[in-house]
């Protein structure tokens, strides 16, 4: 059976918002209820941990419960960054468990079929993440000032969901507990095995809210648009 984990424990200083980003309102529900609709709406998942600040785990609760959101198995209190809240969130993955889907819990612009397609590479590989490939000049820049050119052929930039067996995102959080590494997605610390993971085509809308702009963006594209 596949599991998910979606890791929501950060505080969102960037948006400059006194409430966490993940409970700021899109359309009539907090970013994070859009998420996990959206997530469950993919029959592969069988149930799905919540991580969020501690501080709001009994509010999280109530309010997933009064919206009725299927399939939470259990909210826990995240860590102080990403890795660590998705490491406190695969301790309470069912030991049968087959797969784990990590992903962001201000990402619901995704829908089931990217689920799936994530999964079937996973299934296929042990390990698969998407993205999009970056279409655009990249530079490296300091302090305003452009220090190379970089050549874009083969830069995608990585989304989520990633999709891994259980055991392997276990061995890879394992390890990178023991040598103190901590890397900015779940893919990077199964990279650090040797293991290959494989690349599925995202979504363009794929989105992670994190920036007023991005609050702003999301809530335009969260509007029904009206019939001409």
């Amino acid at each position: 059976m596949t599991y998910a984990i979606v890791p929501a424990g950060g505080l969102g200083t960037r948006m400059g918002s006194r409430r966490p980003k993940q409970y700021l309102r899109l359309g009539r529900a907090p970013i994070l209820v859009a998420t996990l609709k959206t997530l469950v709406r993919a029959r592969e998942i069988a149930g799905v941990v919540v991580a969020v600040p501690e501080s709001h785990v009994g509010e999280t609760r109530r309010l997933l419960a009064r919206l009725r959101v299927p399939r939470i198995l259990e909210v826990v209190a995240g860590g102080a960054d990403r890795q660590e809240s998705v490491w406190r969130a695969l301790q309470r993955i069912p030991e049968g468990a087959e797969r784990v889907v990590v992903h962001d819990g201000v990402r619901p612009f995704i829908d089931a079929a990217l689920v799936a397609r994530v999964l079937a590479a996973a299934v296929a590989g042990g390990a698969a993440t998407c993205g999009i490939p970056v279409r655009e000049t990249v530079k490296r820049v300091t302090d305003g000032a452009i220090e190379a050119t970089i050549p874009r052929q083969g830069l995608w930039l990585t989304q989520t969901p990633q999709a891994f067996t259980r055991a392997l995102l276990w061995e890879a959080h394992d390890k990178a507990r023991r040598d103190g590494f901590a890397g900015t997605d779940d893919a990077v610390l199964v990279e650090r095995l040797g293991v290959t993971v494989t690349m599925v085509l995202g979504l363009g809308q794929n989105l992670k809210i994190t920036t007023p702009e991005d609050l702003q963006a999301a809530r335009a594209w969260a509007v029904p648009r009206r019939r001409k």
